[in-house]
């Protein structure tokens, strides 16, 4: 069960920096029309992608510490 808990705070972990590298301009698509589509996006909403991603990379981060610290001991 503690296993369960980890990956699922690897995949929110991985989900906020994902958001994050998306409202910079880091992430972009192949294909032209969804390029474009996704660029909308962003330009629309980047701020609350950048505080959600950075805010569930933080949580999500202290959350695996305090878990592996707790493990160790």
């Amino acid at each position: 069960m503690d296993f369960l808990g980890i990956l699922f705070e690897l995949l929110f972990l991985t989900l906020g920096v994902y958001a994050y590298l998306f409202a910079i301009g880091k992430i972009t698509g192949k294909d032209p029309e969804q390029r474009a589509k996704a660029e909308a996006f962003r330009q629309a909403n980047a701020w609350w992608l950048r505080i959600l991603g950075l805010g569930l990379s933080a949580i999500m981060l202290v959350n695996l510490l305090l878990r592996l610290l707790q493990a160790m001991n």
